[in-house]
């Protein structure tokens, strides 16, 4: 937010607070509030298993949010969330970060009402339900504009038979053998926090745990611990792909999520003290900044060939696989991200009751290019995380284009990347 413009919020949030008869309050004020909030989050966490993604604050808030839980229905914590709607909006700081702060735990807040109106069964359209919980909703294009992009994909894997089929079967010839998984992916995230620590300065002693999963509806999950420490968890119920070695890498590690949540606890929650940072709730827009920023963070560390040269050096090898079509392994990849717009419509049509399991799967295949058993693993995951899906695609490019406007010039860039993953980041701040 430009200062003319934040001045003028400044002065109409001001006037609005003496209207109301409230007194200004700075620091002190959004102190006590932030940590009414991270109290509110942990006891929704406590009715909904996986509302919490991440928190590493006080222990005594957690031992609280467990009792409070008890003893308050859904009814109960979306009145808390509205007070505290209230209190937010008397809060008044001539400070840009902490203008800031107050935005984000307010964008924060809107979401955990919203969640509360899904968890208590009111149905909510797709694009209410995406700009309540993440601030943004993609615009959909009718799947049909997607055919042309099938057209051009069919050009680089010619043959017979359904397209998903062929592409599937070629990509299949890039699987990693699974006793080869370790080796590979060390590799690669290793390669991948080197690319990022030239750039961004990662707390003391940061490090991750990683390990081998299955049973997931994911393919992917970074569980962060606090004090620098994630735990990834890579799911392997499907055959892993050469590419997604670098993919995941740097999407749960480095540059993404495992920098981002390290450096916000580094510079907001310690250096700062702002606890609402040690609390990560799933369904907000800190997860279209998380995903988003995850997301772009494979090309801004492995921009142009660099993705290539490094697979067909190091991880083939690794993996025991061919070289000679791995130019165009990758460029098929590349093309296929054009297709990503489709999963959102998809998504909308299944979420609001207009296909069903089979057709929503069907409709993945064909317009995901993936095979039956792909199709039906991420129809679950949109069972499970609903619109969440829009934070992939529409946060990456949300991200591309805030990076990317800093110019060509790869220090710039950096310096815009970790300016998103170390402050108090809206996805409106995306916006031209």
């Amino acid at each position: 937010m430009n200062r003319p413009l934040l001045a003028l919020v400044l002065a109409a949030t001001a006037l609005g607070a003496c209207q109301r008869g409230a007194k200004p309050a700075g620091q002190d004020g959004l102190d006590s509030i932030a940590r009414e909030y991270v109290l509110l989050s942990l006891t929704i966490g406590e009715k909904e298993e996986g509302y919490i993604d991440a928190y590493y604050g006080p222990a005594e808030l957690q031992a609280k949010a467990k009792a409070d839980a008890a003893g308050q229905d859904l009814d109960a914590l979306a009145h808390r969330t509205d007070e505290l709607r209230k209190k937010l909006e008397g809060v008044i700081s001539d400070d840009p970060m902490e203008a800031r702060r107050a935005k984000f735990i307010s964008a924060q807040l809107t979401a955990a009402a919203t969640r509360l109106r899904m968890l208590k069964g009111e149905k909510l359209a797709f694009d209410e339900e995406a700009k309540g919980l993440f601030g943004v909703a993609p615009e959909l294009k009718p799947l049909s504009s997607y055919d042309p992009v099938l057209a051009k994909i069919e050009k680089l894997v010619p043959g017979t038979g359904e397209l998903a089929d062929r592409v599937d079967a070629f990509q299949n010839r890039f699987n990693i053998p699974k006793e080869r998984l370790k080796r590979v992916f060390d590799a690669a995230i290793g390669e991948c926090r080197r690319r990022t620590l030239e750039h961004i300065q990662m707390p003391k002693d940061e490090r991750f745990d990683m390990s081998f999963v299955t049973g997931k509806s994911w393919s992917g999950y970074n569980y962060y611990q606090g004090n620098a420490h994630s735990r990834i968890e890579i799911n392997t119920d499907l055959p892993i792909r050469i590419s997604r070695a670098v993919d995941l890498g740097c999407h749960e590690g480095y540059p993404g999520h495992h920098v981002l949540n390290a450096l916000l606890e580094q510079r907001l929650t310690k250096e700062r003290g702002w606890i609402e940072f040690s609390v990560y709730p799933l369904y907000s827009p800190q997860s279209l900044i998380a995903e988003g920023s995850a997301n772009y963070g494979i090309d801004l560390a492995f921009p142009g060939d660099d993705q290539l040269n490094f697979g067909t050096k190091t991880l083939y090898p690794l993996a025991g696989l061919p070289t000679a079509q791995a130019a165009d392994y990758l460029a098929l990849t590349h093309a296929m991200r054009d297709l990503a717009g489709a999963r959102f419509t998809i998504a909308r049509e299944y979420l609001e009751g207009r296909i069903d399991d089979a057709e929503a799967a069907r409709l993945t295949q064909k317009y995901g290019l993936v095979s039956a058993e792909r199709a039906k693993q991420m129809t679950e995951f949109t069972k499970q995380y609903r619109t969440y899906v829009i934070n992939y695609g529409l946060g990456q490019d949300m991200v591309r284009a805030y990076v990317e406007a800093a110019g060509t010039d790869p220090k710039a860039r950096w310096a815009r990347m970790e300016k998103i993953l170390s402050e108090p980041t809206l996805p409106s701040d995306l916006k031209p």
